[in-house]
């Protein structure tokens, strides 16, 4: 991945959400290149239970900013270190259908086991990133959303796991930004604003 795109990004920001929340996009190096690290989020969990996401959370008012809500988070959820986040980037704000603003912090991380919180996290997914450019693992679909209108969903199917919602759309400018894969110009379907997710 080349992250000197990111340092040159201007990322979005939104201002009138009612909640605000925050993620590490974490980059893990291994030797047979770069691979994203995600949590699959508990099934008893109120919102999104069961959906492929990066460590974060809603911001507490001890917070400081909205990267120490990423960190802290990140630190509940799989043990990672505040002083193991090493920050290179930001992608845009992401509104959620929960009428949360997501800022995702781009984050190079260590190559170690992580020990998900139970009450949170279901497990851990590394993702080769070469896995998650192939064409081949990716699809999208247009539909009406009763929140969003119009919109185009991605989703990437990798080594079992399925990155949609709004973890797709970040991981769609992460990838656009720092590789050479671009979101194809035409969606793989139409659907039917009640259709089933294809998870």
């Amino acid at each position: 991945m080349d992250l000197s795109a990111l340092a040159r990004h201007t990322p979005r920001t939104v201002e009138d959400a009612e909640r605000e929340a925050a993620v590490v996009a974490p980059i893990v190096s291994r030797g047979d290149g770069d691979a994203l690290l995600f949590t699959k989020r508990a099934d008893h969990l109120g919102q999104h239970p069961g959906q492929m996401s990066f460590p974060g959370g809603g911001r507490e008012p001890s917070d400081a900013d909205l990267e120490a809500t990423a960190r802290r988070e990140a630190n509940e959820e799989i043990g990672l270190r505040s002083e193991e986040i090493d920050v290179v980037g930001r992608l845009d704000d992401i509104p959620t259908v929960s009428d949360y603003s997501v800022r995702p912090f781009v984050s190079r991380v260590p190559d170690r086991e992580y020990v998900p919180d139970e009450r949170e996290v279901a497990e851990i997914a590394v993702l080769p990133v070469a896995a998650l450019t192939d064409l081949d693992n990716y699809e999208s679909e247009r539909r009406d959303h009763p929140y969003y209108g119009d919109i185009r969903l991605h989703f990437f199917y990798v080594d079992g796991y399925t990155v949609w919602g709004a973890t797709g759309r970040m991981l769609v400018q992460l990838l656009e930004l720092t590789t050479d894969w671009e979101m194809p110009p035409e969606v793989d379907r139409v659907v039917d604003p009640d259709a089933e997710y294809p998870v």
